[in-house]
Order: C-alpha cells, then sequence, then structure tokens
C-alpha cells in the first residue's frame, strides 16, 4: 500500500478527515489541532507520530512506506 492507497483506504472506512494527516496527499486546512500523521523524514523513511498541542510525536519510524501505511490503517480503522 502506497500514501494515495492509504488515503482512499482511510476514506472508504469513513474514518473522519481531521483525525489524520499524510504529507502531500491529505492535509486537512485548517489544520486540526491534533491528529495522527505520516510523513517523510529527512534522509529517507517514514515516520507515523501524533500531533498535539503544536508539536509533533514520533511514533514509529519506517524504512518502507508500505510498513508506514499499514501502521496508520491500522490506528485508525
Amino acid at each position: 500500500m502506497d500514501v494515495r492507497e492509504l488515503a482512499a483506504a482511510l476514506r472508504d472506512a469513513h474514518v473522519a478527515d481531521g483525525y489524520y494527516w499524510i504529507e502531500g496527499v491529505h492535509e486537512p486546512a485548517p489544520t486540526p489541532p491534533d491528529f495522527v500523521y505520516l510523513r517523510r523524514v529527512e534522509g529517507g523513511g517514514w515516520e507515523v507520530g501524533t500531533y498535539e498541542r503544536g508539536a509533533h510525536h514520533p511514533l514509529a519510524r519506517h524504512d518502507d512506506e508500505a510498513a508506514a501505511c499499514d501502521q496508520l490503517l491500522r490506528q485508525l480503522v
């Protein structure tokens, strides 16, 4: 699964738009006060975490896009 397929899967599962943010694919505006995110990591890889009170809180880093997508999907569905 890639980030575009993840966004489609979350829409199909009726996960509210404000619950998640996927870099370059699903970036709600205005930005919600807290959400689960998936973004690229500088130097390579992917980071899954939470955004709360104006700060990113990483939960896991993955070398593989599919593994990061799977983790975010499991957290929200």
